[in-house]
């Protein structure tokens, strides 16, 4: 059923019962987020609580946000799978490798909520023989936050696809090690351990920039351009049964993007509050005034990984377009 016609039989239903329809959506939700400024409006909408002021807006009473931190699109599809989430923010690959999996099943089926950012990833490494991806030998190690369906693997695969032809794209998968980003960023600097590079995003990316001895193999904007990278989906049976908190959080993010476009220092400020690896306010908006990074909830670029991982065999489905994979209601209520 449409967004837009569930929306209509709850505000009917609400005039006529008081509120009984209100009641029945959940009051309390547990949304995924991650590590980095790609993150930034989850950040945003947790610090301001925007989703509780949309959801009482929308007429559904106090509403709980719990906000695990969870890395890897690995881990964030098995949360979301065993019932550890409502709502979940990752890369495009991991939900739309889940996608493919589940569709057809109604128990197991996903749908996207929103994009969240557009950005590049950054493959770095402290090794100063390594100047292209030909350089790699069988005793480098490239760390990243999960391996193989991860956003950072799949623009790994994008890019090797690129220069060495779609069947060998994952030419290099045997050199990934799963680590979350505040690790792989410590062992790259260490340069204690096996990591030599790291495929990393902001700020994680131009804090090892900023360490001499370390220097950068490829900016994935300058092969692929400037892709989805962050992006929030739930369960259809969540969606089926919480439309107007689908529609709030669209809203909460919608209204967490003006935010930061209307004052970028708080919302770096927002972001160190409470992120686990702190920078300084200033490279923060380093990174938000990079040509190479915008926030909105249109999912442009959606389809260049649905077409990569369709063309590769990584997924065994695709959507024909972004719409056919999100809420009804997006393309509307996009920012």
């Amino acid at each position: 059923m449409r967004l837009t016609k569930m929306l209509a039989l709850c505000v009917s239903a609400g005039l006529v019962l008081g509120g009984a329809a209100a009641r029945g959506e959940v009051n309390e939700v547990r949304i995924s987020k991650g590590f980095g400024v790609h993150f930034l409006p989850m950040y945003v909408i947790q610090h301001e609580k925007l989703l509780e002021k949309q959801a009482a807006a929308a007429g559904l009473g106090t509403v709980t946000v719990e906000w695990p931190t969870i890395d890897g699109g690995n881990l964030i599809n098995d949360a979301m799978l065993s019932g550890a989430l409502d709502i979940a923010t990752l890369g495009v690959p991991g939900f739309l490798t889940l996608w493919a999996k589940a569709k057809g099943n109604p128990k197991l089926e996903v749908v996207g909520l929103s994009a969240i950012s557009l950005g590049s990833m950054y493959l770095n490494t402290r090794k100063p023989e390594i100047r292209t991806l030909r350089d790699f030998t069988e005793s480098d190690r490239i760390a990243m936050p999960g391996i193989k369906t991860s956003y950072a693997a799949v623009v790994l695969q994008m890019v090797v696809a690129k220069q060495f032809g779609d069947a060998n794209y994952a030419k290099l998968d045997s050199l990934t090690v799963g680590m979350p980003y505040p690790e792989a960023l410590a062992a790259l600097l260490s340069g204690k351990t096996e990591i030599t590079a790291h495929v990393a995003s902001p700020p994680f990316s131009f804090i090892e920039l900023d360490n001499p001895g370390i220097h950068r193999v490829f900016n994935s904007a300058d092969i692929l351009g400037r892709t989805l990278v962050i992006m929030a989906h739930t369960t259809r049976a969540f969606y089926e049964k919480n439309p107007k908190l689908s529609a709030a959080f669209i809203a909460a993010a919608g209204e967490a993007m003006q935010l930061i476009e209307k004052d970028k220092r708080a919302a770096a400020r927002m972001y160190n509050d409470l992120a686990k690896v702190k920078t300084s306010e200033d490279e923060i908006l380093r990174i938000m005034n990079d040509p190479d990074t915008k926030f909105t909830t249109t999912p442009d670029g959606f389809m260049l990984f649905a077409d990569f991982m369709h063309r590769v065999g990584t997924i065994k489905v695709k959507p024909a377009d972004w719409e056919e994979a999100f809420v009804p209601d997006l393309k509307k209520l996009s920012h």
